[in-house]
């Protein structure tokens, strides 16, 4: 895993030396509007940092790969996240604190990990599963090329009943299919 730069932002590969500034940036109750609950406690994010930097599943067939979005100014905006599955898919993630939001970070920052992807891992499918009532992930993914998988997606991709499927396939040079 590298470093990566973005127009808006640098994505840092996650490790536990973040996890207390991102405890701060994760308590951001606005986050979890739609899902989810902020981090028990440094610790335990301290824990699950700890976890994750093994970058690879137990078995060794998937890649799990975390950046932490850094701002210029050096403080950190939140995270984006990807499952490299061994059938070229990965599923994608992020979360950024509410005093970011619609300034283009996340979309810089998620553009510049699909395109990580594609180029270092092979991914030529992504996956973004959301709240069916998320409409800044939804738009967000659609700026991004994303659209709402089929209704065979859904039970492919485990969705529940309120959540969305957006996917976006690009071809072997990156481009959108």
């Amino acid at each position: 895993m590298r470093v990566l730069s973005a127009a808006l932002c640098t994505l840092e590969p996650q490790v536990v030396s973040h996890a207390a500034e991102m405890f701060e940036v994760l308590s951001d109750p606005a986050i979890y509007e739609f899902e989810n609950a902020p981090p028990a406690s440094e610790a335990w994010l301290k824990e699950r940092f700890e976890r994750l930097e093994t970058r690879q599943s137990t078995d060794g067939a998937q890649h799990w790969l975390n950046w932490v979005i850094r701002l210029p100014s050096g403080e950190l905006a939140g995270f984006v996240q990807a499952t490299v599955l061994p059938i070229n898919t990965s599923y994608v993630a992020y979360d950024l604190a509410s005093k970011f939001w619609r300034r283009g970070i996340g979309r810089s920052a998620v553009r510049a990990v699909l395109d990580e992807l594609a180029s270092q891992y092979g991914a030529r499918t992504f996956v973004a599963i959301h709240k069916a009532s998320n409409f800044r992930s939804h738009a967000l993914l659609c700026r991004l090329g994303f659209t709402v998988g089929t209704l065979e997606h859904d039970p492919m991709f485990a969705a529940e009943q309120d959540e969305v499927v957006m996917v976006k396939t690009v071809d072997s040079a990156g481009s959108a299919a």
